[in-house]
């Protein structure tokens, strides 16, 4: 699963993510008192989907250049 969740202090709702960490591009997606990274492809669209206000899903489209 590309989606991995990220602890978020309930004390003081804040969530810390060390980016020296994180290789390459990546995106951080939260909702509901919930968040997730992913890092993002080379090449290809990474698509948020939502209804109603919150998050449904997150598709990746990939693709190699030619």
């Amino acid at each position: 699963m590309r989606l991995q969740n990220i602890k978020i202090d309930p004390s003081t709702m804040r969530l810390e993510v060390d980016i020296m960490e994180q290789k390459g591009s990546f995106a951080i997606v939260v909702c509901d008192g919930k968040a997730k990274i992913t890092e993002l492809p080379s090449h290809g669209e990474t698509i948020i989907v939502t209804h109603q206000g919150k998050v449904k899903r997150v598709k990746f489209n990939e693709g190699e250049e030619f």
